[in-house]
C-alpha cells in the first residue's frame, strides 16, 4: 500500500510542477469562462427572453440566473474530461522520456502502476476542477443565484461521476500513445471536439435530427444534462413560482439539453446517473483488462 500511495504521490507532484501539463489543463476553463461571458451572454440573455410568449416577462435576476447556470454548466461539463485528460498525459510521458522503464524494473507490479496513474489523474483532476467550480459559483452568486445546497450537493455528485468517466476514457486513450507528438494530437482533438459532441458549446437540440441520435448514445452527453440540470432547477424553480406556464419552463428546458431523448423517449435524471455509472464502471474493468492482457503478453 505505501507503494501505490508513495507513487501517486510522486505522479500528482509531477504534474504540478509540470508547468506546460499544469496551465494547458487550466486554459479550457479559462478560455470558456471569458468567452462565455463575453459573447454569448448577450445571445443567451436574448434567446431565453425570445422564448418566452408574448405578454410574459421574466425580471432581470432570474435571466441572469439562467444565463449564469447555463454558462458554468457548459465550462464544467468540458473541464471535467479536458483536464482528465491533460491530468492523465504524465502517463504517456513517463514512456517518452523513459521512465516507464525505470518503474517496470522496479519491484513495482504493473497493476498497482497503472492504479497510481489513474488515481493520481483522479486526485489532480478533481483539485483542477473544484476550484474551476469555487470559482463558477462565485461568478453565479454575483450575477443571479438561485442554487440551494442540494443543488450544489448534485452538481459536486455529477462532476465526480464526469471526473471518474474523463479519467476513466483518458486512461484507455493514453494507453496507446508513447510520443510528445501523440499528447499534442489527442490534446487538440479532445479540446475542441468534446465541448460540441456532448452538447456543451451547443445544444444537442440544435443539431440535426440524424446528429442528435449519434449524440444520444454518448455517455458524456447524460454528464452535461445532469450538470446543466441542477445549475439551473433553482431558476426553473422561480419561473415556476412567478407564474411562468409549465409547458414554456419545459421548451427552454428541451431547448437547453436538461431533457433529453433517445429515439422521442425522454430520459430522466435517474437513468442518465445508470448510464453515466455503468459506462465509468465498463471503462474501469476495460483498463484493467487492458493492463492484464499486456502483461501476460
Amino acid at each position: 500500500m505505501s507503494t501505490v500511495v508513495a507513487l501517486i504521490i510522486r505522479n500528482i507532484k509531477l504534474f504540478f510542477k509540470d508547468k506546460g501539463m499544469f496551465f494547458t489543463s487550466l486554459i479550457t476553463p479559462a478560455i470558456l469562462l471569458v468567452l462565455y461571458v463575453t459573447f454569448l451572454g448577450n445571445i443567451y440573455r436574448n434567446s431565453f427572453n425570445e422564448s418566452l410568449p408574448e405578454g410574459l416577462n421574466l425580471s432581470k435576476n432570474i435571466i441572469e440566473g439562467l444565463v449564469g447556470g447555463q454558462l458554468i454548466s457548459s465550462i464544467l461539463a468540458v473541464s471535467c474530461v479536458t483536464v482528465a485528460f491533460c491530468s492523465n498525459f504524465l502517463m504517456v510521458q513517463d514512456k517518452a522520456k523513459g521512465c516507464i522503464k525505470d518503474l517496470k524494473i522496479s519491484p513495482v507490479k504493473s497493476a498497482i502502476l497503472s492504479m497510481s496513474y489513474y488515481t493520481a489523474t483522479l486526485i489532480s483532476t478533481l483539485i483542477v476542477c473544484f476550484v474551476a467550480t469555487v470559482i463558477c459559483l462565485m461568478y453565479v452568486a454575483i450575477v443571479g443565484w438561485y442554487m440551494t445546497v442540494a443543488d450544489v450537493f448534485f452538481l459536486l455528485l455529477d462532476m465526480l461521476l464526469l471526473v471518474l468517466f474523463g479519467t476513466a476514457l483518458s486512461s484507455i486513450i493514453n494507453f496507446f500513445l508513447s510520443t510528445q507528438g501523440q499528447i499534442s494530437a489527442v490534446g487538440t482533438i479532445i479540446s475542441a471536439g468534446y465541448g460540441f459532441i456532448c452538447g456543451a458549446y451547443m445544444p444537442i437540440s440544435s443539431f440535426g435530427d440524424g446528429l442528435q441520435k449519434v449524440v444520444s448514445f454518448l455517455p458524456g452527453t447524460y454528464g452535461t444534462s445532469l450538470i446543466r440540470n441542477h445549475a439551473m432547477q433553482g431558476a426553473f424553480a422561480e419561473m415556476q413560482r412567478e407564474g411562468i406556464p409549465a409547458q414554456v419552463i419545459e421548451e427552454i428546458k428541451d431547448s437547453l439539453d436538461c431533457n433529453l431523448y433517445f429515439f422521442q423517449n425522454q430520459v430522466k435524471i435517474p437513468v442518465m446517473y445508470i448510464i453515466l455509472g455503468i459506462t465509468i464502471i465498463v471503462l474501469i474493468a476495460l483498463y484493467i483488462f487492458m493492463n492484464t492482457l499486456r502483461k501476460k503478453i
